[in-house]
């Protein structure tokens, strides 16, 4: 009986433990990126929902891995 007890608390104060730890943050939501200096393969800019959209694309696909690359196969290319 004395370690059902034991067993019962030792798991009641792990599982309150855990439940106090913070969880870790988003790696995916490092810094932004910024839109300006970006072209589209036309020469123009894009709108902010396009950049949004391509952007969010790109972040899933590099997961913290080469963005300009990325954004760089969709059609976007850097200004002069």
């Amino acid at each position: 009986m004395r370690d059902r007890t034991l067993f019962g608390l030792g798991f009641l104060a792990l599982l309150t433990l855990s439940a106090c730890a913070e969880p870790e943050p988003p790696a995916a939501a490092a810094a932004p990126v910024e839109m300006t200096g970006w072209r589209l393969v036309s020469g123009k800019a894009p709108s902010k929902a396009e950049f949004a959209a391509l952007t969010a694309t790109c972040q899933e696909k590099a997961k913290g891995g080469a963005l300009d690359t990325c954004l760089a196969t969709l059609g976007l290319k850097r200004g002069q």
